[in-house]
C-alpha cells in the first residue's frame, strides 16, 4: 500500500475515534512501572498478582483468531503484550484490532504471566490509546545504507538502532563525568554570551545576524575564550563553559557548523601545568568511561598510559615533512605546500600554511595521546611567547587517534602586545584572509585593568565523545547534525 493511502486509512480510524469521544492523544497516563523495571521484577511482581500498569510503542502485531501479540516498547526496553477474546469480550478485541496500528503509543492494563515458551508477558484486560501515529515505521529502517537519511531522521534512527541511543546517553554521561571532575578541583561553571558584538577567540568565519531592537549587527560566538578571560579580570580564578560554537565553515569528518565545547580558564597556572592537569582529567574519565585506559578506535588501539610524549611542533615537521619551520621563507613554505597539493587561501601567512602542511603530513600519525608543544608565534594570536624562545610560544594541542583534541596555552596578558597581535590579524583580514581574528578593543581595555597570569583550555567535545564511542565522524555524536536540504 503506498504511503499516501496507509496515511489517510489512519487518518479514518483517528476520525473515529474521535466520533466515539475518545481522546487519541490523552493528557495524563497511569503508568505504574517502566518495562525494564518489570522485566527486572518479574518473578517477584508476576507471583504478587500485582495490577501492573504499562505504557509504549507498539512495534508488532501478531492475530492468531482469538489471540493477537504484540511488542512494545517505552524509553527503558521491549515487552510482550497479549490480547484475548474471551477476556476483553469480542467488541473490546474488535476495536483493538479495527483501531491500533504499528507506530501508535499504547497503554495497557494486566497481570504478568509467562508464556509456554517462557516470554515475560503481560495479559491484559484493559488498555487506551496514548497517541495515534499517522505514518508507518519503516520496515526495513535498521542497516540503512543511505546515513544521510538516519541524520535527517534521527526520530527513527534512534527507534530502531539501539547502538545509536546508547551512544548518546553514553555522550551525556562523558560531559557529566566532566563536570565533575573539573568541579571536584575547584572550577565553576558559568554562562556568557552566545550573540557577540565582535567574534574571537579562534581563527574562523563567523555567522552574522541582526539585532532589530538595538539595530546592531552580532555574530554567533566561534569560541567562549574572550568572555571568559574578561572574569579571570574580574577575579574569578577558575572557571569553565560547555556550551555551543558556530562557525561558518565546511562539513567533515572533525567538523560541524554548530558544535559544543569545552572551555576553561586557571588564574596563576601556566601551560606546563595544565598540561599535568589535562592529562590526569583525560585519564580519570576514559577509565571512568571505559573501564580501561587502554580503548579501540578505528581498528587502532589507544593507550592513555602516562607518560604522554611532547614534541615541539619544528622536530615533527622536520621529521614528518622534511622542512625546517624556523628557517624556511614564507614564499618557499608556500612552493612547498602547493607541491604537495594544497590549497593556499588568500591572506594566509607562514603560520597558516605551517598548520595546513602538518595536518597534511604529521597529524594522522599520532595515534596514542601527544602533545604537539611550542607552536609559531603566529599561529594563535591570543598564547603568551616563551620568555626564552620569543618567536615560539608556550602551548600546546593534545593529538589522539589522528584528530586535534584540545588547543591550550598560556595565555597572553599584555595589553600592549595583544594589540599588536589583533593588528596583525586586521591586516591580513584586509588582504583576504577572512578567518583573521578581529579587533576587540573592549578585550584589549580589560587586560589594560589587569590579568593574572592565566593558563586557557579548549576541546572539541563532539570529537572526545567521537573518540571514545568508537565513531568515524561527528555526525554520529551530534543528534541532528547540520545536513544539505534535499
Amino acid at each position: 500500500m503506498a504511503l499516501s493511502d496507509i496515511r489517510k486509512n489512519r487518518l479514518k480510524k483517528l476520525k473515529r475515534l474521535r466520533d466515539l469521544r475518545i481522546n487519541p492523544y490523552p493528557q495524563k497516563v497511569k503508568r505504574t512501572h517502566l518495562i525494564k523495571e518489570v522485566i527486572d521484577k518479574f518473578g517477584v511482581l508476576a507471583k504478587a498478582s500485582e495490577e501492573i500498569i504499562l505504557d509504549g510503542r507498539i512495534f508488532s502485531i501478531r492475530e492468531h483468531g482469538g489471540s493477537t501479540f504484540i511488542h512494545f516498547g517505552d524509553e527503558s526496553g521491549k515487552m510482550q503484550a497479549y490480547f484475548k477474546r474471551d477476556r476483553l469480550g469480542p467488541e473490546g478485541y474488535k476495536f483493538f484490532l479495527d483501531n491500533f496500528d504499528i507506530g501508535d503509543f499504547i497503554e495497557v492494563r494486566g497481570f504478568l504471566f509467562k508464556t509456554k515458551r517462557g516470554e515475560k508477558t503481560i495479559e491484559v484486560y484493559d488498555f487506551r490509546m496514548l497517541a495515534k501515529s499517522l505514518l508507518p515505521l519503516p520496515e526495513k529502517w535498521h542497516g540503512l545504507k543511505d546515513v544521510e537519511e538516519r541524520y535527517r531522521k534521527r526520530y527513527l534512527d534512534l527507534i530502531f538502532n539501539p547502538e545509536v541511543k546508547k551512544k548518546f546517553e553514553e555522550r551525556s554521561r562523558i560531559i557529566r563525568e566532566i563536570r565533575k571532575f573539573l568541579e571536584a578541583n575547584g572550577f565553576l561553571e558559568v554562562e556568557t554570551p552566545i550573540l557577540q558584538p565582535i567574534y574571537g577567540g579562534a581563527k574562523a568565519r563567523p555567522f552574522k545576524t541582526h539585532l532589530n531592537a538595538l539595530d546592531i549587527d552580532l555574530y554567533l560566538r566561534i569560541s567562549l575564550e574572550l568572555y571568559l578571560k574578561r572574569l579571570i579580570v574580574g577575579g574569578f580564578g577558575k572557571i569553565y563553559e560547555i556550551g555551543k560554537c558556530f562557525r561558518n565553515e565546511g562539513v567533515d569528518r572533525f567538523h560541524n557548523p554548530d558544535f559544543t565545547m569545552l572551555e576553561f580558564y586557571w588564574a596563576y597556572a601556566d601551560y606546563k601545568e595544565l598540561m599535568k592537569f589535562t592529562e590526569k582529567m583525560m585519564q580519570e574519565i576514559v577509565k571512568k568511561i571505559k573501564g580501561s585506559l587502554k580503548i579501540e578506535y578505528q581498528e587502532k588501539l589507544i593507550d592513555f598510559s602516562s607518560p604522554w610524549p611532547r614534541i615541539e611542533f619544528s622536530q615533527l615537521m622536520k621529521k614528518e615533512a622534511k622542512i625546517n619551520i624556523d628557517e624556511i621563507h614564507p614564499k618557499a613554505l608556500k612552493k612547498k605546500a602547493e607541491e604537495m597539493g594544497i590549497k593556499i587561501e588568500k591572506g594566509e601567512g607562514k603560520a597558516e600554511i605551517a598548520d595546513k602542511i602538518y595536518k597534511k603530513k604529521c597529524r594522522d600519525k599520532i595515534i596514542n595521546p601527544t602533545f604537539i608543544i611550542h607552536h609559531p608565534k603566529e599561529s594563535f594570536p591570543l598564547a603568551k611567547s616563551l620568555e626564552d624562545h620569543p618567536n615560539k610560544l608556550a602551548n600546546f594541542q593534545l593529538v589522539v587517534g589522528g584528530c586535534e583534541l584540545v588547543n591550550a596555552f598560556s595565555e597572553l596578558n599584555d595589553p600592549v602586545e595583544q594589540r599588536r597581535r589583533f593588528e596583525e590579524q586586521e591586516k591580513m583580514y584586509k588582504e583576504g584572509f577572512d578567518e583573521a581574528q578581529r579587533m576587540d578593543k573592549d578585550f584589549i581595555e580589560a587586560l589594560e585593568y589587569g590579568m593574572p597570569p592565566c593558563a586557557g583550555f579548549g576541546m572539541g567535545i563532539d570529537r572526545f565523545v567521537a573518540l571514545l564511542t568508537n565513531s568515524y565522524s561527528l555526525r554520529e555524536v551530534i543528534l541532528f547534525p547540520t545536513m544539505r536540504p534535499k
